[in-house]
């Protein structure tokens, strides 16, 4: 993954919920991108933001073991404008759970005001869905390294409890403990 909508996370319970965050600073470049006049942050990136949350969080469902991509927005509104040096925060919740994936609704905060609602259903490839190595497809999103590194630095294995409320912990997914600096 290219960019990041999530800077980090607060709080984070497998199979349940969780809450992060992304600040939005004026000189984020793409700011100036959507409305040259009127830096504002585009409604398609606070979509981004928060599916990352509601992706991570049915992907742990997983241990971060299998293919989860973002299958569709069942359901997606947006109130109001978010400028430079507004905070948004994400609250995702797993709503339902099958086989095939999950569904997940985000809202996302700046304050007590209401920015963003949406029903976004995870998909879970499996066996059979995906290529393996004979037809170049990939077998994971990414690799172990780059997802772990990631994790460390939003903060997920600072807050993040599991389901059965032990901590988790990057070797309990088989993830690296020790990230290169």
């Amino acid at each position: 993954m290219r960019w990041f909508w999530v800077d980090r996370f607060t709080e984070f319970v497998g199979s349940s919920h969780a809450v992060g965050h992304k600040g939005i600073a004026l000189s984020d470049s793409f700011m100036h991108d959507h409305w040259d006049c009127y830096p504002t942050m585009p409604h398609s990136l606070i979509a981004e933001g928060m599916a990352q949350t509601g992706g991570l969080l049915v992907s742990e469902m997983y241990d971060f073991k299998e293919l989860v991509v973002l299958a569709k927005f069942s359901k997606l509104s947006f109130q109001g404008i978010t400028r430079g040096g507004d905070s948004l925060t994400y609250r995702a919740e797993i709503e339902n759970v099958r086989d095939v994936g999950a569904s997940v609704t985000v809202k996302g905060h700046c304050g007590e005001e209401l920015r963003s609602v949406g029903e976004i259903f995870f998909a879970r490839l499996q066996a059979g869905d995906v290529g393996d190595a004979d037809d170049g497809m990939p077998t994971r999103l990414f690799d172990p390294v780059d997802l772990a590194h990631w994790l460390h630095v939003v903060g997920i294995f600072d807050v993040g409890v599991k389901k059965d409320g032990t901590r988790m912990r990057a070797v309990d997914y088989g993830l690296p403990t020790k990230l290169a600096q």
